[in-house]
């Protein structure tokens, strides 16, 4: 999911739905919007007389020139970067001499290489990118090829040979005792 911010048109839609005496949830459901993303918009871009569509939208234009993913790279800056990297500059020397950040000339890098561009065939190490480690679960310990109990065949549930026993070994804390039930 893409977040998109609200448009100057959006902020006129929501003042004239609010006015017509229309919920949050109403005016999110009319906008195929989120009702937080409503919530929000009403709650950050308000001025001392309520909530006015041009008003939120220098509010929140003057707000978005803090954020990180506000700044873009002037063309004019990214030309020398480009005249940079060919002359086999690293993104560090580039973000020294042009001013931007030596991550952003990484990501602009990577982001042209995704697009099918070649700017990544100027860099001094064409390095693997870092693999991020973030994982909605753990893997470490993971048996491979791992068979849940319930496609355990059915002669096993005898347990008439040897090997088909199943049990616990309970440790002490102190690691001086072992408990073998049966």
């Amino acid at each position: 999911m893409t977040y998109q911010h609200l448009s100057q048109t959006e902020r006129y839609q929501i003042y004239i739905l609010m006015k017509d005496g229309k919920t949050q949830g109403q005016i999110a459901t009319l906008m195929d919007r989120h009702k937080s993303t409503i919530s929000r918009e009403l709650a950050r871009n308000k001025g001392l007389k309520g909530n006015r569509p041009k008003q939120a939208c220098l509010i929140a234009e003057e707000r978005s020139l803090g954020s990180r993913n506000a700044v873009l790279i002037n063309p004019k800056d990214w030309d020398i970067a480009v005249t940079c990297l060919h002359k086999k500059w690293s993104p560090e020397q580039i973000a020294d001499q042009v001013g931007i950040s030596h991550e952003t000339v990484y990501r602009h890098v990577y982001d042209d290489k995704a697009a099918g561009g070649s700017f990544w065939e100027q860099l001094r190490c064409q390095k693997k990118r870092k693999k991020r480690y973030v994982s909605d679960r753990d893997r470490r310990g993971q048996i491979v090829g791992r068979r849940p109990i319930s496609e355990r065949p059915e002669h096993i549930e005898a347990r008439s040979q040897i090997g088909h026993w199943e049990g616990d070994t309970v440790i002490s804390a102190a690691h001086k005792q072992a408990i073998v039930p049966r």
